[in-house]
């Protein structure tokens, strides 16, 4: 069998890894086929040989990366059925079904689906917050952002936005297009400092103390709005937050258990739409992070 052939059919069994064609390419080129000596005699390339290669190759240059053994909390919002039920007193009082039937009734049944908006482009030369309303083109964001919300066709249950005025005022535009849904203001969700990024970047650097306030804050913010629903919740709900790009970057790398200091190495542009799904079971998805592709090109900012 040709080389050609043997490193195709190998790819189409293991999905057409392109790593296994760099591989096996990087394995012939050193040899590790057999034909190190005499390169004019004709080689014959087996499925067996490449993977064996690509195997070697692979592992004597650490191209996969181990497991982190970091496990999932399957109880990471302290609302996992078994945490809310007394059971060392069920277990006294020996009422085995009794358990049963409380943890059933402590069981999560539906979705909860939570949209998170970045506010739009603002006036950044404001003297206090007040001053810092959004631009125009901030406002043709907003537009953009509510028309898209719209066209998603969901049922939203509530509208919540921080208080402080681009973000009020996005949310202000945003409801034009979902009328009948519920407007509410939370403190807890201003922009701050969540917590001391890793790496550290050169142009922001907080007060210690500064992270200290706005972090607990945030963290507050988190344990309010993100966790899964409530037993008594019959069906899916859809919530739309319109907070910042710290609070949102910060929320996403919480509810996915990934290093919170990592939330700077993400980027929002303005307006943009970020979707968390939390499930009965607790388990968390990210469904879109910072998208903006409704917009044109020329209406994408990240200020």
């Amino acid at each position: 069998m040709s080389f050609r052939r043997a490193v195709t059919l190998v790819c189409g069994l293991a999905g057409g890894s392109a790593v296994l064609v760099a591989a096996a390419a990087a394995a012939d080129a050193r040899g590790t086929f057999g034909d190190t000596g005499a390169r004019e005699s004709p080689r014959k390339w087996t499925s067996l040989a490449v993977l064996q290669a690509a195997q070697t190759w692979t592992s004597g240059n650490q191209h996969t990366v181990p497991p982190s053994g970091n496990a999932w909390d399957h109880n990471w919002d302290k609302r996992e059925p078994l945490s809310l039920v007394n059971t060392r007193k069920k277990e006294k009082e020996g009422s085995g079904e009794d358990l049963s039937t409380e943890l059933d009734s402590n069981k999560p049944k539906a979705t909860r689906h939570i949209l998170l908006i970045r506010h739009s482009q603002y006036n950044q030369n404001g003297s206090g917050d007040r001053e810092r309303t959004l631009t125009a083109l901030g406002r043709q964001q907003a537009e953009l952002t509510g028309q898209r919300l719209a066209e998603l066709g969901l049922k939203y249950d509530v509208l919540i936005h921080s208080t402080m005025m681009r973000a009020t005022e996005t949310a202000q535009i945003i409801s034009k297009y979902l009328p009948g849904v519920e407007k509410v203001s939370c403190d807890l969700l201003r922009e701050g400092a969540p917590i001391e990024p890793v790496p550290p970047v050169g142009h922001w650097k907080p007060e210690a103390v500064q992270y200290h306030e706005d972090g607990a804050r945030i963290e507050a913010a988190f344990r309010r709005y993100i966790h899964r629903a409530d037993a008594k919740q019959k069906e899916d709900s859809y919530e739309i937050i319109v907070c910042h790009a710290n609070v949102i970057r910060y929320f996403v790398c919480r509810a996915l258990q990934f290093p919170p200091e990592g939330w700077l190495r993400m980027g929002l542009n303005n307006g943009s739409i970020t979707w968390l799904t939390i499930r009965p079971s607790g388990r968390v998805a990210l469904r879109t992070l910072g998208d903006s592709g409704f917009m044109p090109p020329d209406k994408l900012t990240r200020s």
